[in-house]
């Protein structure tokens, strides 16, 4: 467990080996022991490469209550993560959620990110796709009771938005001011994503600059991105956007 500047305990797993490490940011509502974050671990060690990977605030391990948190909190755990236990330049993966995240931290640090992957990132989601798809009387629930509860095919009882959720996001959007991206970035989406659609990725990849940034659609893949051929795409990447020696 690590207690953040702010106060929160998260859990974290880290592995040690040969620089840069590998850093996994999972997505919303999801935890360290996920599918992907699993077959990263084990493909690490195989090479005897560092990798950390975490459990924001309200999620998996962590203390607090997911209903608590909103994107601030989480990047501010992520961050406090990258501090204090890892060293120098990271290759920060992000999935979904996660891919927010790691778009912030390379924004606020990007002298310690050696290199950025994004699968089925969701940059901006809380307000171009919650947001933006609430109904009025979504809306009206939720400015009046602070929380609103949409359906999902992840959790029977379905996931509870809270207003700070929405508002908080807000300052932290990254797809409205520029995004310098000074490292090799690899983006992966699955053409079959339903929650968070190809459109997305193109957005993302035409609003970001850098000097190596790519977008590979894999036909058919939907938003978990964790079939076999799918994990072999994103250990790929880690490799293209990690620095020779």
């Amino acid at each position: 467990m690590l207690k953040t500047p702010e106060g929160r305990h998260i859990a974290c797993s880290r592995q040690p080996g040969r620089g840069p490490g590998v850093v996994f940011l999972g997505g919303f509502r999801s935890d360290m022991t996920g599918t992907k974050a699993a077959y990263l671990a084990g493909w690490a060690a195989e090479r005897g490469r560092a990798f950390l990977r975490l459990d924001y605030s309200g999620h998996g391990q962590s203390g607090g209550a997911f209903e608590d948190g909103a994107i601030g909190d989480w990047f501010e755990d992520a961050r406090a993560a990258l501090v204090a236990l890892t060293e120098g330049p990271q290759v920060l993966v992000g999935s979904s959620m996660g891919g927010w995240i790691a778009l912030l931290l390379a924004r606020a640090m990007p002298e310690r990110v050696a290199g950025l992957v994004g699968i089925a990132a969701a940059p901006d989601f809380t307000e171009d796709s919650m947001w933006a798809g609430f109904d009025p009387d979504q809306r009206a629930a939720l400015l009046r009771d602070g929380q609103v509860t949409l359906p999902s095919e992840y959790a029977p009882e379905g996931y509870v938005i809270t207003r700070r959720l929405i508002e908080e996001g807000r300052s932290r959007l990254v797809l409205r001011d520029p995004l310098l991206l000074p490292f090799p970035v690899r983006l992966l989406h699955g053409t079959a994503d339903g929650d968070v659609p190809p459109d997305v990725a193109l957005r993302l990849l035409d609003h970001a600059t850098g000097p190596d940034i790519r977008l590979t659609l894999v036909k058919g893949a939907d938003h978990r991105f964790s079939a076999p051929d799918c994990l072999t795409l994103i250990a790929g990447a880690i490799d293209e956007v990690t620095p020779g020696p």
